[in-house]
């Protein structure tokens, strides 16, 4: 039988007149009952906790808080030099963070194989990450301990690695265990890194969930033995919401199977319950792969329907927000031919991700890209693949972002701490213009920084704008941006009557301003009569949604670049040709 692992708690900077009684009454004084025996040593002492909630609120409540025999206690997790591996705890995150933050600053420091939100009655958030190596966790403690954000304090501790603890392997290998996620993210020796590193994620309607776990998680725990996955259902998203995200990491065979599971489970319970007649398949895709999934003219879908027998409907572009990036792919047919779709889809999304991942790689001169950093995308940092076009050594971009003058103070914050932590994060400078008069419904924000900075600059108002409730709970949130380009380049955005017709540089079918807003589901404005300014540069207009937006301003901007690019050939070249792009 499995022996339920205590949390061991250190408590330092103890009095030398501190008793074992003086601990345990202290203890029991706010409440936090201690599970054994206080092992008191010169200085500090040991308590264990059968629980980790209990431990987390132990720590908050006493370290650096709390006085005994006048030296204010220390109280951590106790791990040993050799159980400090790969995972860490972050306390005292603010419950308002995005996901999108949190995802992005983790993934600066290394591969991010796991997040778990840890529930707890605190009110801040905790969460336990697992990196890919034990070298990364430490750098992310080293680099994140006291990180400040909108006036909280990270707290980071290692919390032990059963899976070093537990079975000390023959080798001398990190990755020895018998854990497919461990083995996936092995550099060598393992025929499953890539593999993992692309999760199938479905959605299930939340009445089956139940029946997905089984009686005392039985039903789950078989799944993921016979399909050596791990299956994470992620039953406290979307409260009240009528389905539920499921994440499986496995191999590509791994993750059909666990699918062709789940969807046997269901259809059996709809048959007892009578519920459903028909349960499709629902597939979860960042939008960045989409495309490549659909095909040119819709060539791979269609024929992944004829060959499956099934049919296939995608969510719009519409349904995009900053808190969701996903489309829901839908499979309609019978539970076999759902599966052999699956496995179809899956493997142009997992195709379109490696050529992308290959893409950063030589792009930033990387050994390796994190697949959560790639993939941090789904929560709002921008994905690896978001800017395929970029060139190593971005320009500096300034867009100009209109927000209502009554969100100026929430993006300023108290004595301008918000936006000071905005601009650190984002990597960019932000600036408020003054307004344009005292009845001003809209105040510019000035953003200047590279493609990246936008990005998390732009989706971090967009977000703070949809939390303060500044629009309607049931309005998407759309702002309008401006961003110059040369005027010579304008007439090529937009085109007679709205479309682009120049041959010489190739981007007839891109720079259509009517397929951009199709594309985009952004609107896109070249105002028509405008006077270029002393840099011979006029202003496009973007209206929408964060991701639509993003997306806009990334087409144009690889527009102007590729009309640049024309432009100089044409300098270099004859004056015949240059009369002709006339």
């Amino acid at each position: 039988m499995k022996r339920r692992r205590m949390n061991k708690l250190y408590i330092g900077n103890l009095s030398p007149a501190a008793t074992a009684e003086d601990l345990k009454q202290l203890f029991g004084e706010r409440k936090l009952p201690l599970a054994g025996q206080v092992l008191l040593k010169s200085g500090y002492a040991f308590v264990d906790y059968p629980d980790q909630n209990w431990a987390i609120r132990a720590i908050e409540t006493l370290s650096g808080k709390v006085e005994l025999h006048g030296k204010v206690m220390e109280v951590d997790y106790s791990v040993p030099k050799k159980l400090r591996s790969r995972k860490i705890q972050i306390r005292n995150i603010p419950p308002h963070l995005q996901w999108e933050v949190l995802d992005g600053l983790l993934a600066q420091y290394g591969t991010v194989e796991n997040v778990e939100q840890v529930n707890t009655d605190t009110e801040t958030a905790v969460v336990n990450v697992t990196y890919a190596t034990k070298e990364e966790a430490k750098v992310a403690i080293e680099k994140l301990s006291g990180h400040q954000f909108e006036n909280y304090s990270f707290k980071i501790s290692y919390i032990p690695d059963e899976e070093v603890s537990s079975s000390p392997p023959p080798q001398r290998s990190r990755r020895g265990g018998h854990s497919s996620r461990e083995r996936g993210s092995s550099p060598g020796g393992s025929s499953q890194p890539k593999q993992l590193e692309f999760p199938l994620r479905m959605l299930v309607p939340t009445q089956f969930v139940g029946a997905i776990i089984g009686k005392e998680g039985l039903t789950i725990k078989n799944l993921t033995k016979q399909t050596q996955s791990k299956v994470d259902i992620h039953r406290k998203e979307n409260a009240g919401a009528a389905e539920k995200p499921i994440t499986i990491h496995a191999t590509p065979e791994g993750c059909s199977e666990a699918c062709r599971m789940i969807l046997d489970i269901m259809q059996k319970e709809a048959d007892e319950t009578k519920s459903a007649e028909e349960i499709p398949l629902k597939i979860l895709a960042h939008n960045s792969l989409v495309g490549r999934l659909i095909g040119k003219e819709g060539r791979n879908l269609k024929k992944i329907e004829q060959d499956t027998g099934t049919k296939i409907t995608i969510s719009p572009l519409q349904d995009l927000t900053i808190y969701n990036p996903e489309r829901t792919i839908t499979v309609k047919g019978s539970m076999e031919a759902c599966s052999k779709a699956q496995v179809e889809i899956m493997k142009k999304l997992r195709e379109a991700y490696e050529n992308d991942v290959v893409a950063v790689n030589q792009q930033s001169g990387r050994r390796r890209t994190s697949s959560s950093a790639y993939l941090s995308g789904l929560y709002g940092a921008p994905p690896g693949g978001a800017f395929p076009h970029q060139h190593p050594l971005p320009e500096q971009e300034v867009v100009n972002l209109f927000i209502p003058t009554q969100a100026v103070g929430a993006i300023i914050g108290k004595k301008g701490q918000h936006i000071k932590q905005l601009a650190r994060f984002a990597g960019a400078s932000i600036k408020i213009a003054p307004a344009e008069g005292p009845d001003a419904s809209e105040r510019m924000v000035i953003i200047t920084g590279p493609p990246e900075a936008q990005f998390k600059a732009q989706g971090r108002i967009f977000g703070k704008l949809k939390e303060e409730n500044f629009f309607n709970p049931k309005e998407e949130v759309k702002l309008e941006a401006h961003i110059k380009v040369p005027s010579f380049a304008a007439g090529r955005v937009i085109g007679k009557g709205g479309k682009t017709v120049d041959q010489n540089v190739g981007l007839c079918r891109l720079l259509q301003v009517n397929e951009l807003q199709n594309l985009t589901s952004a609107e896109v404005i070249v105002p028509r009569d405008q006077t270029p300014d002393e840099n011979e540069e006029v202003i496009v207009k973007i209206i929408g949604h964060f991701f639509a937006s993003q997306t806009a301003q990334r087409k144009i901007r690889e527009i102007v670049q590729q009309v640049k690019q024309q432009e100089q050939k044409h300098a270099q070249g004859a004056p015949a040709t240059q009369q002709h792009s006339k």
